[in-house]
């Protein structure tokens, strides 16, 4: 503790370790008040000073440009999309497959959301804005591959390559979020992907 103003001191990190520091304790606070967030809001959670921040960030724009790139980041989900046993059924394999990844379409939306919809932001220029779409595609074509992993047993068993079937399976757990129907479990949007709209006895007699 700085005996001279009472305040903790923060731990010695490098630049990249205080930079992650700062963006996890950002993130919740940009969730719940957008772009308004004062970075001394960020720095007290951090529990740091705040001119902390800007010995990392060269203002705060940086730092909220910086934790939309992190909402986007797929590391964790593909780690955990990874770690899902191949042992299982295949139904059971997507199930968990799609909790994982509406999680984290749900924090991307959380984070794009709540920069989007509350105070003044300001227009993207065109740059800006192809640079956030490849921003998004990388961070949804690495997910997509771990899916695509999950259904490479099945391969023989199914009606497209399995890299196909990813592409559309992430499609319909995408669409599922962005409609708001929140009551669809993962189940049902499993069974709807595996098997089709047709009960067995009516596709029997098609």
């Amino acid at each position: 503790m700085d005996e001279t103003t009472g305040r903790r001191r923060a731990p010695a990190m490098d630049p990249e370790q205080r930079r992650a520091m700062i963006i996890s304790a950002a993130l919740p606070l940009v969730v719940e008040y957008g772009p308004l967030v004062t970075t001394a809001k960020i720095a007290r959670a951090a529990g740091i000073g705040e001119g902390t921040i800007f010995r990392v960030f060269t203002d705060k724009e940086e730092l909220l440009a910086a934790c939309l790139e992190e909402a986007l980041r797929p590391d964790d989900t593909v780690a955990h999309l990874g770690g899902i046993s191949l042992d299982q059924p295949l139904a059971a394999r997507l199930v968990e497959a799609a909790g994982v990844m509406r999680g984290h379409m749900d924090r991307i939306g959380e984070v794009a959301g709540a920069l989007a919809s509350r105070g003044k932001v300001e227009r993207a220029g065109t740059a800006d804005m192809e640079e956030g779409q490849r921003a998004r595609e990388s961070g949804l074509a690495a997910p997509r591959a771990a899916l695509a992993a999950l259904l490479e047993p099945e391969r023989e068993a199914l009606r497209l390559a399995p890299e196909r079937l990813a592409d559309l399976f992430q499609l319909m757990l995408m669409s599922a979020g962005r409609s708001g129907v929140r009551d669809v479990s993962d189940a049902e949007i499993v069974d709807l992907f595996l098997h089709g709209a047709l009960s067995a006895q009516r596709g029997s007699d098609a």
